[in-house]
């Protein structure tokens, strides 16, 4: 009998060799648990973070529709009433008055007279009446009525940045010239020519460009003013 086999123990059970027998080490269960565990939560976190971009992007190319500029609105013609062409008139054949309209003594003379040299026909000068008087503060304000028009634009030619006034109930053809605030000093004479061509051939209405955003969105907002 062996020398490792105990006493007693004989037959099948008898454990013959010099050496014990080699045993197989147990199995690390608790390992296997945390490799799996770690996988799952690895690829929850990929599967998170995909979803996150997702939403990203798709939230992204929205607000870039939403932002987009707007498509440019047609341009339309201004609602302004345009000026038509019309032959002016020499300037002999223009009859005016030169009011003062400021504070500054003196000016209705000296006007008058500058006009008269230029040959327009003065027919008075003075001062602005009550309507005018103080009021006007361009360089010049030419009134005149429909029959008038064209002497008017021919006398605002003579005095740069004035503008014209078409009164509906004058009947007459003169010219009132209401010397205002601005006024320093007459046009030169080749800028009076200038302004004489621009005067006789106004150009067409400025068009009216607009977003189409602004006019068939109900939700856009108006700017503060």
């Amino acid at each position: 009998m062996s020398m490792l086999t105990p006493s007693g123990m004989g037959g099948k059970y008898r454990i013959t060799g010099d050496q014990f027998p080699r045993m197989r080490r147990p199995r690390r269960r608790g390992r296997v648990v945390a490799v799996v565990v770690a996988s799952v939560v690895v690829l929850g976190l990929f599967g998170y973070g995909a979803l996150q971009l997702f939403d990203v992007f798709k939230n992204d190319d929205g607000d870039t529709r939403a932002n987009a500029a707007p498509q440019s609105r047609p341009c339309t013609a201004s609602p302004a009433p345009a000026l038509r062409p019309m032959v002016l008139p020499q300037p002999k054949a223009v009859t005016m008055n030169v009011y003062n309209a400021t504070t500054r003594g003196g000016l209705a003379k000296s006007t008058a007279d500058e006009f008269a040299k230029r040959g327009f026909k003065v027919k008075s000068f003075g001062n602005a009446s009550a309507p005018y008087d103080k009021k006007v503060t361009q360089t010049a304000l030419i009134v005149a009525g429909p029959a008038a028009e064209a002497a008017a634009r021919e006398a605002g030619t003579q005095i740069a940045g004035s503008s014209v006034k078409i009164d509906p109930a004058r009947k007459d053809k003169n010219v009132d010239v209401m010397i205002g605030n601005a006024f320093s000093a007459m046009a030169s004479p080749a800028a009076a020519a200038k302004a004489r061509v621009a005067a006789a051939n106004p150009p067409p209405p400025s068009p009216v460009c607009g977003s189409s955003a602004a006019h068939s969105s109900p939700s856009a907002k108006p700017k503060p003013s």
